[in-house]
């Protein structure tokens, strides 16, 4: 199709890199993202004003061919766009939110929220620090020692490691002590969790031989012994995080596998998931394994995550015998595999409050009540109403869940908070929340917006009510 002559004076009137990188908006930008990163936006955005001038989907806001309004018009046009494209791609970048979905362990928003300990230690560690220094001495020091000092107090566990998350420590186990040998696992255990993770994949990767016995609902201890061979190293067992199956079921104890594994000189590893170093049933939370149980029941190796059930950092925790636990940090892989000295700070400060007893944060969220979330979501209401005209606050039952691939089985009862608004739909309320600095996650039940407390600090509660407020002036 050939040009037409407003295309030519267009293509003429396009701004050129340099000038758009002259004009106001690109000066305001320059100090924030610096030369380079402009051009390359800059570049971008001429290539895309370019290319629909081209096809002819380029919709200028005028019908006027004079050049000078052209060339305006396009120079407009493009600032825009610059600054724009420089806002959706800085979106894309790790930022602060607020969680107000009430999914306490929200794999898409970094699964646990750390202490204000633990915050304290990762700003104290992101200097020089002792990651792998003894003050007494003034020689090298074990990394992570006190860490794994405490998980070692915690568990009742000979000796501890720590990797940078459970898929890993997975990893560094079945390749340890099962790598050109077999691992016996239930065919009701190979789970597959967020991301496309799944324990088959892991093994195989491991170089282990995965023997798959029993069926996906029922498996006897006999499956397993008749499944022992000369070439079988482990007996796995897999906590099923994010599902349960229930109905008619069969499943040996662990205490029954530790017994039938040593008997045939083998090893019971056990991957715990979701990591509880308390028991959860006080907060109505059913099946998940404490990791000091395990142990007792006699697991050999037992493997955990830091930042779910724990509420510490993403981290991957094996506890276990002494020499099996040597054994891994003696293996070269488990140097590829080892964390870092952020999340150790973080972990040992974490781990810490667990010693003295006291509840982490992620603790908290999933012990509060839905009578004390409905008196918080009451008093809420009536702050808002007070500002507010257009926009309609009611109280919801609901449920809050665990996440994180923990305790599907068990919702937590709590008071949401429903907004509405004659003017906009939900998803417009929710796009608004969302794209506001710091963005506010919710959700939407019912045909409204729902915001749950759980998840809410109280210092966090100002600025959604701030950010409602600003919704209803429109």
């Amino acid at each position: 199709m050939p040009k037409s002559k407003t295309d030519n004076s267009m293509l003429r009137a396009l701004p050129s890199i340099d000038l758009l990188l002259k004009s106001e908006s690109a000066r305001r930008l320059k100090g924030e993202i610096g030369a380079e990163k402009l051009a390359s936006i800059a570049r971008q955005v001429t290539a895309e004003i370019r290319d629909e001038v081209k096809s002819r989907s380029f919709v200028a806001a005028s019908s006027s061919t004079n050049e000078n309004g052209l060339r305006e018009q396009l120079m407009q046009e493009a600032e825009r766009r610059l600054v724009d494209l420089n806002s959706s791609q800085k979106a894309t970048g790790l930022q602060c939110v607020i969680n107000a979905t009430g999914v306490v362990l929200h794999t898409n928003l970094g699964r646990a929220p750390l202490s204000q300990a633990a915050r304290e230690a990762i700003d104290a560690a992101s200097g020089y620090c002792t990651l792998e220094y003894d003050i007494a001495s003034g020689e090298r020091g074990r990394r992570g020692g006190r860490v794994e000092d405490l998980l070692v107090d915690l568990t009742g566990a000979e000796a501890a490691l720590v990797v940078n998350n459970c898929a890993a420590a997975a990893l560094l186990v079945l390749g340890t002590f099962a790598r050109d040998g077999e691992t016996i696992v239930s065919r009701g255990e190979l789970v597959e969790i967020g991301g496309d993770f799944r324990v088959p994949d892991v093994m195989a990767q491991s170089g282990t031989r995965m023997i798959e016995v029993g069926t996906t609902n029922r498996t006897g201890l006999s499956d397993y012994k008749k499944a022992i061979s000369a070439d079988t190293r482990l007996v796995m067992r897999v906590h099923t995080s994010n599902y349960r199956i229930v109905g008619f079921t069969k499943m040996p104890t662990l205490s029954e596998l530790a017994e039938l594994a040593h008997a045939n000189g083998l090893l019971l590893y056990e991957d715990a998931g979701s990591g509880a170093l308390v028991d959860f049933k006080e907060f109505g939370i059913e099946g998940e394994p404490v990791i000091r149980e395990s142990i007792i029941a006699g697991a050999d190796i037992v493997s955990f995550s830091g930042d779910k059930l724990l509420g510490g950092p993403q981290s991957g925790l094996i506890v276990g015998r002494k020499e099996l636990i040597e054994r891994m940090r003696g293996n070269p892989l488990y140097r590829a595999l080892r964390t870092d000295k952020l999340r150790i700070a973080a972990l040992e400060a974490t781990l810490d409050a667990y010693c003295r007893d006291e509840q982490v944060l992620t603790q908290k969220m999933i012990a509060m009540s839905s009578d004390e979330l409905a008196t918080r979501a009451k008093k809420f209401i009536n702050r808002v109403n007070e500002r507010t005209d257009s926009l309609k606050l009611a109280t919801v039952t609901g449920e809050s869940a665990v996440g994180g691939g923990s305790a599907p089985t068990s919702p937590l009862p709590t008071m949401l908070i429903g907004v509405t608004d004659p003017l906009r739909t939900p998803n417009q309320i929710e796009k608004t929340l969302r794209n506001r600095r710091p963005p506010i996650i919710v959700r939407i039940l019912d045909d409204r917006v729902v915001i749950d407390l759980r998840t809410v600090s109280e210092s966090e509660e100002a600025q959604i009510e701030q950010a409602l407020e600003s919704l209803s002036a429109r």
